[in-house]
Order: C-alpha cells, then sequence, then structure tokens
C-alpha cells in the first residue's frame, strides 16, 4: 500500500534551482533512505514533503490526498531533537496533539502509553536536561510520532551519536516501526547506516539536486545481522561510492 507520493517536485531559492523534477514514494512499513551529497536538496525535498515550503512545481500525496504546502500532515524530525528544555518530558512529546488543538492534560494522558513501547517509561516528569542523548531522541521521535499521520520524515537523527549508541539506536528504531506501525523516510549521508536500515534507497546527486538512482535492497531487514560483513553489503557500497563519485 502507498502511503506517501511526490510527482515531479522542483524547488527555487532567489532565481537558483535546488531541487529539480524529483519523484519518490514511501509503502507501508517501509524505511526508504534518501542518501547524498550536501548540497544536493535532501533537506529542501524534506521541506516541501512536511508541507512547509510549497514547491515552485509538482504536488504531495499523503494516501492519495493532495496535501502539497499543507504543514501538519506528515511529521518531520530534524537533525538536533529541538526538546524545549522548560517543558517536561511528557510535555515535549505531547506537543503536537496540544498543537492540534488537544487539551494539555489529554494530551498527556494519550502520549503516556507509548513511554514504555519507546522505552523512556519514567522520563516524564524529567527535564530534557536530564535525558542522555540517546533518550533525547528517543523522546524527540514519540513526538514526531505522535504528530503523524503513520509516515515520519528523519534528518539524520543519530548523526551526533556515538557509533555504539547509533548501532543501539538503529535495532531499536526498526522494531518501535514495527511495532506502531510507522513507515519512514529518512536523510543520511552515511552509506552503511542507509545500507543496515533501508528497504530501499534514494540517491541524490547534482546541483540542482536530482535523483539519480533507486536501490532495493534484496536482504530483507529482518535477516540484517552481520550485514555489514556480507559481500552484498560491500557489493551495493562499491554501486553506491561509484554513483556519487
Amino acid at each position: 500500500m502507498e502511503l506517501l507520493r511526490c510527482e515531479n517536485i522542483t524547488k527555487s531559492y532567489n532565481g537558483r534551482t535546488i531541487i529539480s523534477d524529483i519523484s519518490v514514494h514511501l509503502e507501508k512499513g517501509e524505511l526508504v533512505s534518501l542518501l547524498g551529497l550536501s548540497g544536493s536538496g535532501k533537506t529542501t525535498l524534506f521541506q516541501v514533503l512536511s508541507g512547509l515550503v510549497p514547491p515552485d512545481s509538482g504536488h504531495v500525496f499523503l494516501t492519495g490526498e493532495d496535501v502539497t504546502a499543507r504543514p501538519g500532515k506528515i511529521s518531520y524530525m530534524l537533525q538536533k531533537d529541538l526538546l524545549l528544555p522548560h517543558k517536561k518530558v511528557i510535555d515535549n512529546v505531547s506537543l503536537p496533539l496540544v498543537i492540534g488543538g488537544m487539551k494539555k492534560q489529554e494530551a498527556r494522558r494519550q502520549a503516556d502509553p507509548y513511554f514504555a513501547q519507546f522505552g523512556l517509561e519514567g522520563t516524564q516528569e524529567q527535564y530534557p536536561a536530564q535525558l542522555s542523548g540517546g533518550m533525547r531522541q528517543r523522546a524527540a521521535l514519540l513526538r514526531t510520532y505522535l504528530g503523524s499521520e503513520g509516515v515520519a520524515l528523519l534528518d539524520e537523527p543519530f548523526s551526533a551519536l556515538d557509533m555504539i549508541t547509533k548501532g543501539q539506536m538503529h535495532d531499536w528504531y526498526l522494531d518501535v516501526m514495527s511495532r506502531i506501525d510507522l513507515s519512514t523516510i529518512f536523510i543520511t549521508h552515511d552509506i552503511d547506516e542507509a545500507l543496515i536500515l533501508s528497504d530501499r534507497i534514494y540517491i541524490m546527486t547534482g546541483r540542482p539536486g536530482r535523483i539519480d538512482t533507486e536501490i532495493r535492497i534484496r536482504t530483507p531487514r529482518s535477516r540484517r545481522s552481520g550485514y555489514d560483513l556480507t559481500e552484498e553489503f560491500l557489493e551495493y557500497k562499491r554501486e553506491i561510492l561509484r554513483i556519487l563519485g
């Protein structure tokens, strides 16, 4: 089942075209990575997909509905967690519900059951400064999920974490995705991360940015233990490095 599709998206700023004629799609339950060098327009594409900025041309569809330039339909998590330091964790993660018109106490009640699923049980009354980096990212991901309609856009959410924590977050996020029925498009500069996490990878190249190649990973996510040591992994990595130049 197709959840999200954008067709022929072009966006310019100050007369300079940033992305040109981009079409991508996301199926239910998928994790799709958007991989490319800095400056290829990945974040601009996310801003269009989330409705934060209108495209010059093209359309965005969510479950068949045209949501072009309509913010609030598709959640977008930036690289930094952007948790509000003066708000408790429960109020940070329930913020999308409050912005959507829900009363604070009801938003808290709706958010609370998810704390255990996201590995955050017991942090509800704490403040962001009391959490580790990994826990802050989990809180930010929960906030993103509560503001979504089953689709999340994540812009390098694990890039600031150390290697061990990042690996743990990869395993955790894939497990959470399957349990809460979440589908994800994921920006990364990390080829290994894209290959470990993704069902499909879109490679963006050029200025203006365009989709150069779509790669579908043959091995299912559920069978990727030790995947980075396999010949298939190295084969994909060599192909991606060739495309990126």
